[in-house]
């Protein structure tokens, strides 16, 4: 990207909103730029539930439209957009009143079925309802005394991170050009009031450019008010924080074969299955702390173990956390609410796109899910009606990177492993972290055996995901590695420490660091991890904050 290209379209935001964006736009023939100023997904789209969902609950709110567009897009992401990223989950859901609940659920259920069939048939089984018996056999970890029975549906789950990644790589294959560590922090615009250009810094080298372009769209979530006050308008969107968290805990501490569904006072449970680990999530409260590095405090951490506690048989305490993960929904404000009417969870999810100045186009709201129509909707109204019909969306049938002849790689995967010399469980994990581009991974390793190697303290990953991260996905810092491609921050007890040395002495090679650059990258992922650990043991949220603020960035945001 530089001062001399003209773009169509500049995306800001490098979360799954503004990958998307930039995937539908390149691959409408526009020319397309996409900046992120930090690295790709270090928002909000790394710190989900990482479910691919429907919104059942958006059913009981009588929002049938937001739950078939959502069933939609999970069918698309199952089937053939992300089938290696995107897994079927079943979701258990106890009922304790025999016979009015079960009926009331089940019609529930039964329409989300129904809609779900609608919108892409096949893509996940329908409910089947359990006695009390066939229940805690599928969930031994359940209270006996916490249910008469069940309904088991499906949803799906998804590495956050890792689609985001993805649909930035396949947007650069369709000709996208793309950013990360670069900020916005200006908007030119010409005689006319129309935005005409845009004012970059890399936030890695200081160096400031200028990029024309037609038009820019702000995907920028929480930072939505902040970004679009470039363009020198006080319209645009209103966007509030709220904050959810998550717990991680031991694959062995809840024997189950199912995930589980709980509904709260305030809204729902999901206790998650992972290969290795349950998450379990989520809050969801106002927040007024800093954007850019929400933590979990000890009020929030205890809420969950609560609630999770409630239909455990047995319950989990503090010591069984293996780490916590904080993000911030953007969630759209009509208007200065008072009272019960500015909670959170009042305020809609549905995403809204809009004009903030000619040229500069404002999406916020809605959810992971929904990232496909929300981009389509973006650059749609981006170009205008006429311009749109011209040039139509094709992301929904446009496969991302890695998801082409997945289905016959994993059915090979044995031979895959007895050809490479890796093991048929490495195999399967590579498939569903890069799908076909387990090729290029595999090519790495031939070039370099060593990277065949498992890391020493994290042996579920190789070296050659640490390697590929940086290569192919644009690693630049430890704590990329460690926060969205290798997650070592929460899979691990000790956030990935024992691993650390290991990972920055492969880094620094490839990235020609040297030791200072080396040392100063440890310490910092160091003392975040000291941070977000002496946070968990404070009650006020401010106080918790503050603690993680503390923490120098690797690179900060400027102030613009």
């Amino acid at each position: 990207m530089s001062s001399g290209d003209m773009l169509d379209v500049l995306v800001v935001g490098g979360g799954v909103t503004g990958a998307g964006i930039a995937l539908d736009a390149a691959t409408r023939g526009l020319k397309v730029g996409i900046v992120e100023a930090q690295d790709w997904s270090s928002g909000t789209s790394s710190r989900s539930s990482k479910l691919v969902h429907g919104g059942l609950r958006y059913l009981y709110q009588l929002n049938f439209a937001l739950v078939a567009e959502s069933l939609r897009e999970r069918g698309l992401l199952l089937t053939q957009n992300a089938p290696h990223l995107v897994k079927a989950q079943p979701l258990l859901w106890p009922l304790k009143i025999p016979v009015i609940e079960r009926t009331y659920s089940a019609v529930g259920v039964g329409m989300y079925d129904a809609i779900a069939q609608i919108a892409h048939r096949g893509s996940v089984p329908t409910q089947r309802h359990h006695t009390k018996k066939t229940s805690l056999k599928l969930s031994p970890a359940l209270k006996p005394d916490a249910l008469n029975g069940s309904i088991v549906y499906y949803d799906a789950r998804v590495d956050d991170s890792r689609l985001v990644i993805t649909l930035v790589r396949t947007a650069v294959r369709y000709g996208a050009l793309a950013a990360n560590r670069v900020q916005l922090v200006g908007i030119e615009k010409d005689a006319t009031g129309h935005v005409c250009g845009a004012e970059l810094e890399d936030l890695e080298s200081g160096k400031r450019f200028h990029v024309k372009t037609r038009s820019i769209i702000n995907a920028t979530g929480v930072w939505t008010e902040k970004t679009q006050s470039l363009g020198g308008s006080t319209g645009g969107l209103k966007v509030l924080a709220s904050k959810g968290i998550h717990l991680v805990v031991p694959k062995n501490r809840i024997k189950s074969k199912v995930g589980l569904f709980l509904r709260t006072e305030k809204s729902v449970l999901f206790i998650i299955p992972w290969k290795r680990y349950w998450i379990i999530g989520t809050t969801d409260t106002k927040y007024h702390e800093d954007l850019r590095n929400p933590v979990a405090d000890k009020e929030d951490i205890q809420y969950l173990l609560d609630h999770a506690n409630s239909v455990l048989r047995d319950p989990l305490t503090t010591d069984d956390i293996l780490g916590t993960f904080a993000g911030l929904r953007p969630l759209l404000q009509p208007g200065t609410l008072d009272g019960d009417e500015a909670k959170s969870t009042k305020v809609s999810r549905e995403h809204t796109v809009t004009e903030a100045v000619p040229g500069l186009t404002v999406i916020a709201g809605g959810k992971l899910t929904s990232y496909r129509q929300m981009a389509e909707d973006a650059v749609d109204f981006t170009l205008g009606e006429r311009r749109a019909k011209e040039r139509p969306c094709v992301t929904a049938e446009t496969p991302l990177q890695g998801a082409d002849g997945y289905h016959a790689l994993w059915n090979s995967r044995e031979k895959i492993a007895a050809q490479s010399g890796l093991t048929v469980d490495q195999v399967e994990d590579l498939l569903d972290r890069y799908g076909s581009d387990i090729f290029a991974v595999l090519d790495s390793i031939k070039e370099r055996p060593d990277l065949a190697q498992p890391l020493q303290g994290a042996p579920e990953y190789l070296r050659a995901d640490v390697a590929f991260g940086v290569s192919h996905e644009g690693a630049l810092h430890l704590e990329d590695i460690l926060l969205h491609r290798v997650r070592l921050v929460y899979e691990h007890r000790d956030a990935g420490l024992s691993a650390v040395s290991e990972i920055a002495d492969l880094m620094a090679e490839i990235l020609k660091w040297n030791k200072k650059t080396k040392d100063k990258e440890i310490k910092q992922y160091e003392d975040v991890v000291r941070a977000v650990r002496e946070a968990a043991t404070i009650e006020d949220e401010s106080e918790a904050q503050a603690v993680r603020e503390a923490v120098e960035p690797i690179r900060p945001f400027l102030n613009v």
